[in-house]
């Protein structure tokens, strides 16, 4: 990985990273105030070689004191002087164990010993370092050679005696809680990219450009008022989601300027994914620019242009497909616009039979001649094959591809079967992008470009009106509620 893709997980996972962190940071706040308090006293020795009084004599002296000292700091730990301590203070503990809490230290170039007691009572600290530094100075008086005329050869001088410390030298809080952060911070960053690393989720651009070569025709923010009014681009058209479908149409006329397609199928690899409410959309988006538009429901099995939309769905293009009704009595206009609507009609029970069949492609060609575009709702890829066989009938294929809601081997899975029969794909569109990532790409998506204020009213839903019987089964046409007549079929 390079440095910005580092960076683009941080900025998708900061959350999970910033929990861990301050759990990491909790975990070490409760662990430091579980810990019991110790307290450490500190005293200073001075260790001087008595001699002449030449400056040769005063430098020999000073010389050896320096280099016995690693010998008076292992003294001061030993059984000779920290028996006769643990004796004067009455302690429950042995010369071992009261050893690992005494620790002596000689500043570089010196000859001074710096005793510090570590030990739970500050009074009994200061106590016990105190007591060291005497019975260390006892010890230096027996072990020292005397010199002639009996004078001591060393002289140990204390030179600060240990105070009762007033603030505990463990646990240290400030550097517990710092390496509690740190710790959590790089738990969370490793865990971030070992869920990236392992997560097979197509998320944003980059994981559809590393399946495929093919262009992203389009980012669609997610809305979740999609559901309450799919047509978004009808209901608030000055919205961010609208701008990337009109962006969407645009990239479209420019696939192949030589050869326009007139027929799309719009389809996706699992259900979920949002390409009915692209292809509603889109098709919305086309009829605004004063084309001639029919969105088909080709999808069988589970159609929903119908609910969607408000319209009547019990005829439509598999009452066309099995020579009961003529297409031009079928088709839905939606409102006063240029978009006429075919729906499903009653699921049948060889759905891949019927959009496969001779019918199908005579309905695809008359449609393709009578308007400028005709796109298709298809069923998803992976469960079935209507959506290959549906564009091998059409000028291609455009592949609507859900945000965290497949993975990316279900991805490569479903344009490898449209490669495998030679289907053409126009593109990918990435749908419900979160809105951090939307964001990333420069499109502002969740913004308007106007107020609140100033959005449009929503027109009214189409209700369906009978129109005239066809062996018993109700035909429909569809009828603003305000009364007026949509327009009539535009199919010729």
């Amino acid at each position: 990985m390079e440095l910005n893709e580092y960076l683009d997980i941080l900025r998708r996972r900061w959350l999970g990273v910033l929990i861990i962190a301050l759990a990491a940071l909790a975990l070490a706040s409760a662990v430091t105030l579980a810990l019991p308090k110790k307290y450490t006293a500190t005293t200073r020795l001075f260790v001087a070689v008595t001699g002449g009084d030449s400056v040769t004599d005063l430098a020999q002296g000073s010389n050896f004191a320096e280099k016995q000292m690693s010998s008076y700091a292992e003294v001061a730990t030993s059984p000779r002087v920290l028996t006769p301590v643990i004796q004067q203070l009455d302690l429950r503990t042995t010369p071992k164990d009261l050893a690992e809490s005494v620790e002596v230290t000689v500043p570089v170039d010196t000859v001074i010993l710096e005793i510090a007691a570590t030990d739970r009572d500050a009074t009994r600290a200061a106590q016990i370092a105190n007591a060291v530094g005497v019975e260390l100075k006892t010890a230096a008086d027996d072990l020292t050679p005397k010199r002639p005329g009996g004078i001591e050869g060393v002289l140990v001088t204390t030179i600060a005696v240990a105070q009762v410390p007033t603030e505990a030298s463990f646990p240290n809080i400030a550097v517990n809680l710092a390496i509690g952060l740190i710790a959590g911070l790089l738990l969370g960053i490793g865990i971030a990219i070992l869920r990236d690393v392992l997560d097979t989720k197509v998320r944003n651009d980059n994981d559809v450009r590393a399946l495929t070569d093919r262009p992203i025709l389009g980012d669609v923010a997610y809305d979740h008022d999609v559901p309450t009014h799919p047509v978004i681009v009808r209901d608030e058209p000055t919205a961010a989601p609208s701008e990337a479908i009109r962006r969407l149409r645009t990239n479209l006329q420019f696939i192949d300027v030589a050869n326009q397609p007139r027929s799309i199928v719009i389809s996706s690899s699992i259900p979920g994914e949002g390409k009915t409410t692209i292809a509603i959309n889109l098709a919305v988006s086309l009829a605004d620019t004063g084309a001639r538009v029919i969105l088909v429901d080709a999808d069988l099995r589970q159609p929903s242009l119908a609910k969607y939309v408000n319209i009547e769905g019990q005829v439509g293009l598999t009452t066309v497909l099995i020579g009961r009704a003529d297409v031009e009595d079928v088709v839905q206009p939606l409102g006063t616009t240029g978009l006429d609507l075919l729906p499903a009609g009653q699921v049948p029970p060889n759905p891949s039979e019927l959009l496969g069949s001779a019918a199908m492609a005579s309905l695809l060609e008359r449609l393709s001649t009578s308007y400028d575009m005709v796109l298709l709702d298809s069923p998803p890829l992976l469960p079935v094959t209507d959506a290959v066989v549906l564009t091998k009938m059409s000028g291609g294929a455009v592949v609507i591809v859900g945000a965290d809601r497949i993975h990316r081997p279900q991805l490569q899975q479903s344009l490898q079967s449209l490669e495998t029969a030679d289907a053409h794909v126009f593109g990918i569109v990435v749908n419900k992008l979160a809105r951090r990532e939307a964001t990333s790409y420069g499109y502002g998506y969740g913004k308007e470009y106007t107020s609140a204020a100033h959005k449009p009213q929503r027109p009214n839903a189409v209700q369906p009106r009978r129109r005239r019987d066809w062996d018993d089964t109700l035909m429909f046409d569809a009828v603003p509620q305000n009364g007026h007549k949509a327009g009539t079929s535009r199919a010729h």
